[in-house]
Order: C-alpha cells, then sequence, then structure tokens
C-alpha cells in the first residue's frame, strides 16, 4: 500500500550505517513512521528535522514499518539553529506530537497550527506562539483549556485563576476562597506544563526532555 501526503520531519533516529527510522508528522495521516533508505550518507537533499515535504510511505503490508520516499520542499528549522530558546521550542513541540499524538490519526488542524508555529517562531514570534500551540494540542487531547468565562458564575471578566482540575477559568469572586489551590492567570508555559504532565501520565510515559528543558526542569 501507498499514503502520500505533505508532512514535518519530526524525528530521526540511526538504523544501521546507513538508514535512519523517521517520524513525519503529516496533514492526512497524522503521525507516521518509516525507515528512510541511506538518510545518513545522503549528499544531496538530505534528511533533516524540521523540513517541510512530501511524503510518500510504502508497505506490502499496513501492519509494517514502511519506507518513506521524502522530498524536502524547506527547512524551518534553519532561523532556529543559531538560537537556543527557539530551537528549544521547536524540539519541545516535536517531542510531544511524538510521544503523545497516536500513530494513523489524522489531525489536519494541529498540523496547520504546528506549521504557523515554527513559521512564527522563526521570524521572532517565541513563547507566545508556542504557548498558543501547547494549549491546542491539548485541546486535540482532550484537555481544553477553557479561558473565556468563569466556571462559577460565567462572568467573562475579572479573570484570574485557572482550575487544575477542570482546565475552567475563575473569576477572582469565585476563586477567592480557593486561591491558593488554583492557578494564577494569565495561563503560561508553567501552567500548561501541569496539564501535559497529567496527559503523559494518564497515557502512561514520561514527560518528554525537551519539555522539561523546556521549563527549565
Amino acid at each position: 500500500m501507498k499514503l502520500e501526503s505533505d508532512g514535518i520531519l519530526i524525528g530521526l533516529r540511526p538504523l544501521g550505517e546507513r538508514d535512519s527510522i523517521a517520524l513525519v508528522f503529516t496533514r492526512e495521516f497524522g503521525l507516521m513512521r518509516g525507515v528512510m533508505r541511506a538518510a545518513q550518507i545522503a549528499k544531496k537533499n538530505r534528511p533533516l528535522v524540521g523540513q517541510v515535504g512530501a511524503a510518500a510511505w510504502n508497505a506490502r503490508l499496513d501492519s509494517q514499518l514502511g519506507a518513506f520516499h521524502w522530498e524536502a520542499e524547506k527547512n524551518l528549522a534553519a532561523p532556529l539553529m543559531m538560537d537556543r530558546a527557539r530551537l528549544g521550542i521547536m524540539n519541545s513541540a516535536f517531542a510531544l506530537i511524538g510521544a503523545m499524538l497516536p500513530e494513523r490519526e489524522c489531525y489536519r488542524m494541529l498540523y496547520s497550527q504546528t506549521h504557523e508555529m515554527l513559521r512564527a517562531v522563526g521570524t521572532g514570534g517565541g513563547a507566545a506562539a508556542y504557548l498558543a500551540w501547547e494549549i491546542n494540542l491539548l485541546r486535540e487531547l482532550g484537555y481544553a483549556l477553557d479561558l473565556s468565562r468563569c466556571s462559577g458564575c460565567g462572568a467573562t471578566t475579572d479573570l484570574c485563576y485557572l482550575s487544575p482540575r477542570t482546565g475552567r477559568a475563575v473569576c477572582r469572586e469565585c476563586g477567592a476562597p480557593y486561591s491558593d489551590r488554583l492557578y494564577h492567570m494569565p495561563v503560561g508555559l508553567d501552567t500548561t506544563m501541569h496539564f501535559v504532565a497529567n496527559a503523559c501520565a494518564q497515557q502512561g510515559i514520561d514527560i518528554p526532555a525537551a519539555r522539561k528543558y523546556l521549563a527549565g526542569l
């Protein structure tokens, strides 16, 4: 069988001395894994993490690892290589996708958001672009944060807290008696880290090291 889609190359690890196991986040088929032949020794068009391109995956059976033919179009990682903070953002996003998303399940909106986030970070968007992306990732995984209104009274103003249990905003008046048990707004990477940790625990996996690094752990 053959599957074709645009994709982002989010992971490569050696397989022997010539080949690599690649992880590609595709628009049409979500996360896909396969072999890239001669990826380690390629002189031209060498596959690199952060490239966007056209992926064709082939296998005799759907259950097999399969092999990729990869045609890179652009390297979104290139503008990040000289900046540790921005490179850390890309590494964290790719690690979370690789660890938390099931394979062969389409996340078309998250794919587009990932592409846009990388472009924004490459042009100076930094932590704000990544934070918005991570909130979207949590939503796709069933951990949506509702920052629009108070979970207690429905107020849309003076939202000062976030419930760690429900992920919903709480206004100052409703949250005052429980302020020591609520997260404080605005939401930052330290706040979303708690929800990432909960999602990882429910999946029985460790928080990816790249996300811990981003959090300064």
